[in-house]
């Protein structure tokens, strides 16, 4: 199995400010890498209270650190070719839209699932399948809400899934939560048109 996990926290209710972005690699099933990014967000220095309540993280702690459009090239890089997993992904993949909208950013057409879907699938009575019982069902422990943390514990639950769902190829993914799988960017075949028309008129 080879995807990445991917989790963002953010500094308001505003789907561009992320604030810090955590990415754990997975290559044949085993996690090779895990990092972070801290982000300034557009909102800076401003930081609503109960976000900073939920993640700890403060204005002076993205002070000096890049915004998402610096960092991008090294997350397209990890990102490309790679199925993405995220814990509640509705929201993961919202807040990179936004991101990539905000800085006027191409969106990639990277296929993205959602853990809860995948959890919901293998261990079907839990109580909640939030990311921290499912930690705790599993005996994972972890700096809750600190991307690189969540990131990490996501993919060692979707690990977990696909051990459990005896599923061992990329491919199986596909075709087993086909109804579950979205894309980042899907670009109409009207779009297609448009732009071929440009690089028509262009050339």
């Amino acid at each position: 199995m080879n995807f990445i996990a991917l989790d963002f926290e953010t500094a308001t209710h505003e789907r561009n400010s992320a604030c810090e972005l955590g990415i754990c690699v997975v290559e044949n099933s085993e996690i090779v890498e895990t990092k972070s990014w801290l982000i300034k967000p557009p909102s800076y220095p401003y930081f609503n209270s109960h976000n900073i309540n939920v993640h700890g993280i403060y204005p002076e702690d993205v002070k000096n650190a890049p915004t998402f459009d610096e960092i991008w090239s090294e997350v397209e890089e990890t990102l490309y070719g790679n199925l993405m997993i995220a814990h509640n992904a509705s929201f993961d993949a919202s807040v990179l839209r936004g991101c990539l909208d905000y800085y006027g950013i191409f969106k990639p057409k990277t296929q993205y699932l959602c853990s809860i879907q995948l959890a919901k699938k293998s261990w079907k009575h839990l109580e909640s399948y939030g990311l921290k019982n499912l930690a705790n069902h599993h005996q994972i422990k972890f700096n809750h809400h600190r991307a690189d943390a969540d990131a990490e514990v996501c993919a060692k639950i979707s690990l977990l899934a696909f051990e459990r769902l005896f599923i061992t190829e990329d491919e199986e993914v596909k075709t087993i939560f086909s109804k579950n799988l979205k894309t980042l960017c899907k670009i109409s075949n009207n779009l297609f048109l448009v732009l071929y028309i440009r690089i028509l008129f262009h050339n």
